[in-house]
């Protein structure tokens, strides 16, 4: 028998592979089918099941692509409802896989579909438990991404502590927790940075496994501080319930080459949006104007989700030379497929063309204080973080303008006002900035080192200050 993880930063999210006796399981597979089918060749083993412990709202699953290349059988368990030839199983269902037994336990919660699955090994011994967004590593999963017909978030962290209490938590302390998701993910509010811990653990240290924790009790701590969750959440839902275009289609097209005079006619010609993926310190000194910045260093794919709001949206890539495949296939995994190919020779290919370039101002945080202590009543600081960073330490006379919301505030701002931004290290600065320019913002400043390098100078209070909301 073996288990192994595949765990994907960017989205903080961990697929499985699991096998035995010359066959294999995946669980909760990324969009690329690639990283499994060549596990299992490897191995040599035969992928028979793709088990989804629900229908995912962050990313969308590679199930239908893996299930057709490997002919694997795609497992949901009871009350999923897809729109493809899928088996749904029953609660306590068991799946023989080689030599060892996966028993399928109904933990409906975070989705009335989640699921749980239970890895009974060679002795008939309970090893492993793959839990999805049911149980995360110092958390459990939030209670509100699923919430419809006449359900609320209470009703569904009900049905969590039920899942919890009754299915969960009698297994033995020894039981291996394998999550859906680690530190970093929406689908959470605490979770660890760990990605592996045991039953035993859990049951000491989560919050929500207490236990003389009342069922009420529960309910308020799993819905209290809940934020609301990207906007692409529910689309990716529906595509990984009905279905979407084959990735390996989806790469041919979002890989073809344009010159810099083919580029512009795309451009022209389909209203599309140039998504620069270059880094950070390099987009600032010369870009297409009107393009956006999303770099592929960082959290990518949950930022480009957050922020372009239709999912059908055609894109144009700027890329770092033999990257471009890369960042096709990170957008599709949270649902972008509409890549419509990218430039080819770069910013360099787009200058020797005679097309213009821009640029964004850049201030250090030393030149910054200066400015600030100049003339503060002219100084407009947009602090681009999340309001819970915010409220935690920010500089006094920064208004709170999150990146995760900057569509439905835009409004908020004053195309006459020079506005100074910063984040914590200079990543959701650069693209709040690089949005605000394509939309006609032309003084915006972007502060180097965020507030790392803010907090360094004397600006820095570590008190408290309410926010407020004039802009």
């Amino acid at each position: 028998m073996k288990v192994e993880q595949l765990y994907t930063g960017c989205l903080a999210e961990a697929a499985y592979y699991i096998e035995s006796n010359g066959e294999a399981a995946i669980i909760d597979p990324l969009r690329e089918t690639k990283p499994y089918t060549e596990l299992a060749e490897k191995n040599g083993t035969q992928i028979k099941y793709i088990l989804e412990t629900h229908f995912h709202a962050d990313f969308v699953s590679g199930h239908l692509d893996l299930a057709r290349k490997t002919g694997g059988t795609i497992v949901f368990g009871p009350t999923a409802l897809p729109a493809f030839d899928a088996h749904i199983a029953t609660d306590g269902e068991e799946l023989k896989l080689g030599n060892i037994i996966i028993k399928v336990l109904h933990t409906p919660g975070h989705t009335m579909e989640s699921t749980t699955f239970l890895l009974i090994d060679e002795n008939g011994k309970d090893h492993a438990l793959f839990t999805g967004d049911t149980l995360f590593i110092g958390d459990v999963g939030r209670p509100d991404l699923a919430v419809k017909n006449n359900l609320t978030k209470e009703d569904l962290a009900g049905y969590l502590y039920d899942s919890l209490h009754n299915k969960i938590m009698p297994l033995a302390d020894d039981v291996i927790v394998y999550p859906g998701h680690g530190a970093g993910s929406a689908c959470g509010k605490n979770m660890s940075l760990d990605t592996i811990s045991t039953l035993g653990i859990q049951k000491k240290f989560n919050y929500a496994l207490r236990p003389n924790l009342s069922k009420e009790q529960f309910i308020k701590e799993v819905t209290d501080g809940l934020v609301e969750p990207p906007q692409y959440f529910p689309k990716d839902v529906v595509l990984n319930k009905n279905g979407y275009a084959s990735i390996d289609e989806v790469i041919i097209n979002g890989t073809r080459p344009f010159t810099a005079e083919e580029f512009l006619i795309v451009w022209d010609s389909t209203n599309a949006l140039v998504l620069d993926t270059r880094s950070k310190e390099i987009f600032p000194k010369a870009f297409i104007p009107g393009s956006v910045f999303i770099g592929i260093e960082d959290k990518f794919a949950p930022w480009a989700g957050a922020l372009i709001h239709d999912i059908q949206q055609p894109i144009l890539i700027i890329a770092d030379e033999g990257r471009e495949e890369e960042v096709v296939i990170r957008l599709a995994r949270v649902g972008y497929d509409n890549t419509l190919g990218y430039l080819k020779g770069g910013i360099t290919a787009w200058r020797e063309a005679g097309n213009e370039i821009d640029t964004i101002e850049e201030i250090s945080a030393t030149n910054f204080e200066k400015l600030y202590h100049t003339n503060p009543d002219t100084v407009h600081l947009l602090d681009v973080r999340k309001e819970s960073e915010y409220n935690a330490q920010h500089l006094v006379g920064a208004e709170n303008f999150p990146l995760d919301f900057i569509n439905r505030n835009m409004s908020m701002l004053k195309k006459a006002n020079k506005y100074y931004v910063h984040c914590a290290g200079g990543y959701r600065s650069l693209i709040t900035s690089s949005i605000l320019r394509s939309r006609g913002f032309h003084k915006v400043a972007n502060i180097q080192g965020g507030f790392k390098a803010l907090s360094e100078t004397s600006l820095a209070k570590t008190n408290y200050t309410a926010p407020t909301t004039m802009l």
